[in-house]
């Protein structure tokens, strides 16, 4: 018998499947035309403001200036947790940019619509802690 995957896990999945591969096209395929990236959470030098990356277009900005940048990049999950709409991710991301490898460990929501596509991607980690972690690949 097949499982069937939840939406926001299926979404969340082949959102990550998507940026670790460098398919841009196809990860913001995943995404509503309204939705809204917030990674991280609040002010960041990705997003002075806070107040997310809204539609495809800002979307597309913040893959340019984040996930396109980077060598690899990885996705470690520790654990997850469905709750109506959304799928909890626990875990890492690792990333490798200029030769240097940092982990941003933290808490990643992805809640989808009715449709299944991603409505909201919400990453929770500190810059400052992913520093830390800085070493040489």
């Amino acid at each position: 018998m097949t499982e069937t995957l939840h939406p926001a896990v299926a979404a969340g999945q082949a959102s990550r499947e998507a940026a670790s591969a460098k398919r841009k096209d196809e990860w913001l395929a995943l995404f509503a035309d309204d939705a809204v990236v917030e990674d991280p959470v609040g002010p960041s030098g990705f997003d002075p403001e806070g107040k997310g990356h809204r539609g495809r277009d800002a979307i597309s900005r913040f893959y340019d200036m984040t996930i396109a940048t980077t060598e690899s990049l990885e996705f470690l999950i520790a654990d997850s947790l469905v709750c109506g709409n959304e799928n909890v991710n626990i875990g890492t991301i690792r990333s490798t940019v200029g030769g240097s490898i940092i982990d941003a460990e933290g808490v990643f929501v992805y809640r989808v619509n009715d449709e299944g596509k991603i409505a909201s991607l919400r990453a929770f980690w500190e810059v400052d802690r992913a520093m830390k972690t800085l070493r040489p690949a």
